[in-house]
């Protein structure tokens, strides 16, 4: 099977990863992924899977030069499909792909990504792509705002990650906090800040490395130090290689005050790191039932975020060992990446 990935964003978001994961899965199993997309991590990380790679400037909306460039590719390589992310790929490679006569899926990684407008509606009905999703979260916003949008036009198929073999093991000196979220008011970085700071005060250790960049980040580091954070806080910036820094911690957190599925707080638990996470979005789909207490409530400030933050570090080492077994399973048993990929690649197989 050939199957074309199209995304021309230029921030790095859940969707890209999802993208690398399934392109390096189809590619393992004797499928063709090729990718096309503008210049950055993303096409270097490509190009690093070996995967066929397409880098290029996307241009205006709906512009005839890479409408004519998708359309004679696609009419020479034939791909069995063509997974768009966001509203220029589609109206680029999408409307390129439904002049060829070949199915087009939009990946939706956020109920707010289509807006219910007439050039998106009309885009819709032209292309009559199949909308793919990770939860039911954005399957429900979806129907909520876009109201025309049919149940069977949206397809719910669970992010997958690799998962570890072995547990972490337990933390050698202060318990070390991970977040690898993108640094934009969204993510509730400043909540985290702050929630630290008062267990800081209150005497208890830990180290905080954050990871990421995005429009806070020098705002957040004015915080960070106003806090008196600086002794435990490092600012890592963007990293390509997040899954080693996952390695090294024991606690992962997302204080985001808004998400879909997050594509992050699955990588950490998938690597055995104990979650604290705020309750929004399609965070429930992935939470373990058994770990509601370091779930927050999905208040704006950091005093939702202070709870669970002080339960993991009240938490003994076997406690803890406990609470980094239960993630593990959860998404061995739910978010499995050999079975979800199959899962995916036998939907797009099907679309024909």
């Amino acid at each position: 099977m050939r199957v074309w990935f199209v995304n021309s964003t230029r921030r790095w978001g859940g969707v890209k990863t999802w993208t690398l994961d399934l392109v390096q899965w189809l590619a393992e199993h004797g499928h063709e992924p090729v990718v096309a997309c503008r210049p950055g991590p993303f096409a270097d990380k490509a190009v690093e899977l070996g995967v066929e790679t397409h880098v290029f400037d996307f241009g205006v909306d709906f512009s005839p030069n890479r409408i004519r460039w998708f359309t004679s590719a696609f009419r020479a390589a034939r791909p069995d499909a063509v997974v768009c992310n966001v509203g220029k790929d589609l109206r680029t490679a999408g409307v390129a792909a439904r002049l060829s006569g070949i199915p087009v899926v939009h990946r939706v990684g956020l109920p707010g990504d289509m807006r219910n407008v007439p050039k998106v509606r009309l885009l819709h009905a032209f292309i009559k792509p199949r909308v793919l999703v990770p939860c039911e979260f954005i399957k429900f916003g979806l129907r909520e705002n876009l109201p025309w949008l049919k149940d069977e036009e949206i397809t719910v198929i669970r992010t997958g990650k690799p998962c570890a073999g072995e547990e972490t093991p337990p933390p050698d000196g202060p318990l070390r906090l991970v977040a690898t979220s993108q640094l934009n008011p969204d993510k509730g970085h400043d909540d985290m800040l702050r929630a630290l700071a008062r267990l800081a005060e209150e005497g208890y250790a830990f180290r905080l490395d954050v990871l990421g960049t995005g429009s806070e980040e020098e705002r957040l580091k004015e915080l960070g130090r106003e806090l008196g954070l600086d002794g435990r806080l490092t600012w890592h910036g963007f990293q390509r290689n997040v899954r080693a820094f996952l390695r090294a911690a024991d606690v992962f957190v997302l204080p985001s005050r808004s998400e879909g599925l997050p594509n992050t707080l699955l990588e950490a638990m998938a690597l055995g790191l104990a979650p604290v996470a705020r309750d929004v979005g399609g965070v429930r789909e992935i939470w373990p039932e058994a770990m509601d207490f370091l779930l927050a409530d999905a208040r704006g400030d950091g005093e939702g975020m202070y709870p669970p933050l002080k339960r993991v570090l009240d938490a003994p080492p076997d406690e803890l060992a406990g609470y980094k077994r239960i993630a593990l399973n959860v998404c061995r048993e739910r978010f499995d990446q050999q079975t979800q990929a199959r899962r995916v690649a036998e939907w797009l197989a099907g679309l024909n």
